[in-house]
């Protein structure tokens, strides 16, 4: 019962559904103790032989409107509590996209995305059912067992009763064993089910590579050890699931032998009549759901239990990076960054150390460096996607720490090296973070990314369907059709981490150049290709996570470094490849 304690605060939410589906249950569990009784009653007058034509049409249609209106009853309290149950599904769902949407990337790093798939939906609708199937079979059990228990010992035989109710305790004894090796096996069955989900998403994901490398039955093989693994877990759980069944029958029939054999002794014995022990033998068929439900009770719990543990460890996760209440101005600020030292969880070395410097609002900065320099930790730092601890990045005179995490992260507009787009038309795609952009609006950036001519060549234009992760486009449309989507935002601040590997040198310089035509907006550039920091206003070159060169593009070849020694090389490369 463990399990409604830990949602008691959904059940306090919705009390009015729970309090009016349990008043209509008491309602008509009473209404069903009615038939039994007056059937007895019409026995008894049958064998004495003053039943008449009449009387027993009475009867019957008082029986028949009881009947009804149970019917018409149950319909109700099914409605309330079955979608106050269902509604908890749509509860839990939009909690853990919260959640997770709350969390850093380390949180994804501890947790694989087949495993929160499986959280969000199979132990997610184990949860309902125990809110829904688990409440209906516990409060009605419990209200048609004390009931009809009362009637069966006070207006028909004690004697009887106590004999009816010999099987009991020992199947509760057996059923109660039998939930604790459920309990521990459905986790089993649902851990391995998080796996199975896990390995069919990273098998769709990368399909093309398994291909590519003939890794077709290595994986197949992987795949099957899961899926039988799977099979065995939840063959585990039936086993206990298929032991629960037998016990109640076994139970339900000793019951019904003892209740005869006692109750035809006692009508020897003239203690009872032929209309009490019909009466009594039909309320001990109504006893039959109470028996069977404590029983299917125990095994939602179970499961239910063992859901909601898993959804626990996910809930009491808490974001490392918590949102501060300083409300950022609207007007557009210089961004400050000085960082003393940072460094991974888990590791000594630093990632970044004494990196100062003022990005002005409306400035294009570069950041260079050779793989492994820092610039991704950097940006993980201006996103606040990572907490700096021994520094201060400060937006104006705002402190990020300070500042509301949703409105700074709103004014960041990212397009990384390997964009997601989804599998819908390129349209909708371009204008994922502004469904109401008209079409003229979503042309006006896709030209300004250079990909409108590439997206009119399709037959079906803007409405091409691009398949999902964007499978029938190639990398450099991809990249553009990111980087018209993050234009389209009109944020503060535009972000290329290397948005433009994938692209020919014009179309990178054209791209750019539109870019500096947007005065307001600022852009931080992360590239390999050094002609992407012709126009930058400062380019940052880090290495082994400190600034090794600063200033702009002639500084930078003036001081005949790394900046420049790699600029030569580049040009020297594209020469080549042009002959």
């Amino acid at each position: 019962m463990q399990v409604f304690w830990q949602l008691r605060w959904y059940f306090r939410q919705q009390w009015r559904r729970y309090g009016g589906a349990i008043g209509i249950l008491v309602i008509v569990s009473l209404f069903e103790l009615l038939p039994p009784k007056a059937i007895g009653w019409i026995v008894d007058d049958v064998v004495s032989g003053s039943m008449t034509p009449t009387v027993m049409l009475g009867w019957l249609m008082g029986l028949a409107i009881v009947w009804l209106a149970v019917y018409f009853l149950r319909i109700i309290w099914r409605c309330w509590l079955f979608g106050a149950a269902y509604e908890l599904g749509t509860v839990l769902r939009n909690r853990l996209y919260r959640h997770f949407s709350s969390h850093s990337p380390s949180f994804f790093e501890r947790y694989k995305t087949g495993d929160l798939m499986a959280r969000s939906t199979n132990d997610v609708n184990a949860v309902v059912m125990t809110a829904g199937e688990g409440v209906l079979t516990a409060v009605d059990s419990l209200i048609t067992g004390i009931a009809v228990l009362f009637v069966m010992t006070t207006f028909i035989s004690w004697e009887l009763t106590i004999l009816a109710l010999l099987p009991m305790p020992l199947m509760a004894v057996v059923v109660f064993f039998l939930g604790r090796q459920l309990n521990s096996r459905f986790s089993l069955s649902q851990a391995a089910f998080s796996t199975l989900t896990d390995k069919t998403q990273e098998s769709l994901s990368g399909v093309r590579m398994i291909r590519a490398f003939g890794l077709e039955k290595c994986q197949q093989q992987d795949f099957s050890g899961v899926v039988d693994d799977v099979g065995e877990k939840n063959l585990a759980v039936a086993r206990v699931d298929a032991k629960f069944d037998p016990v109640i029958q076994i139970a339900i029939g000793m019951s019904f032998f003892l209740s005869i054999a006692g109750g035809a002794y006692l009508i020897s014995q003239q203690r009872l009549t032929l209309g009490d022990l019909t009466a009594f033998t039909l309320y001990q068929g109504l006893m039959i759901w109470p028996m069977l439900a404590m029983a299917w009770l125990f095994n939602i719990l179970e499961r239910g239990s063992a859901a909601w543990n898993r959804l626990a460890d996910i809930f009491d996760e808490k974001p490392g990076i918590v949102s501060g209440e300083r409300v950022l101005e609207r007007t557009y600020q210089p961004l400050k960054v000085d960082i003393e030292t940072f460094s991974w969880p888990g590791q000594t070395q630093p990632a970044l150390a004494d990196v100062h410097f003022t990005l002005a609002s409306g400035n294009m900065l570069g950041i260079a460096g050779p793989i492994g320099s820092g610039k991704s930790t950097l940006l993980a730092l201006l996103l606040r996607q990572q907490e700096l601890e021994q520094g201060q990045i400060k937006y104006g005179d705002v402190a990020l720490k300070q500042a509301d995490l949703s409105q700074w992260r709103s004014r960041f507009a990212v397009v990384s090296q390997s964009p997601f787009l989804f599998s819908r038309s390129i349209a909708d795609n371009i204008a994922l973070g502004k469904p109401q952009a008209s079409m003229e609006e979503v042309r006006k950036v896709a030209k300004a990314a250079c990909i409108d001519d590439d997206i009119m060549q399709f037959p079906e234009g803007y409405q091409t369907m691009v398949g999902e992760k964007g499978i029938t486009l190639s990398g450099g449309q991809k990249q553009r059709i990111a980087i018209a989507r993050a234009l389209l935002l009109e944020a503060e601040i535009l972000i290329l981490d290397d948005a433009l590997s994938a692209v020919d040198g014009k179309t990178e310089h054209h791209i750019l150049a539109n870019l500096r035509c947007q005065q307001k907006r600022t852009v931080i550039v992360i590239a390999h290709r050094l002609t992407a920091f012709e126009e930058a206003d400062m380019t940052l070159v880090l290495h082994h996570g400190q600034i090794s060169e600063q200033g702009d593009h002639r500084s930078l070849l003036a001081q005949d470094n790394w900046y420049a020694e790699m600029y030569r090389y580049q040009k020297l490369e594209q020469a080549m490849e042009d002959a």
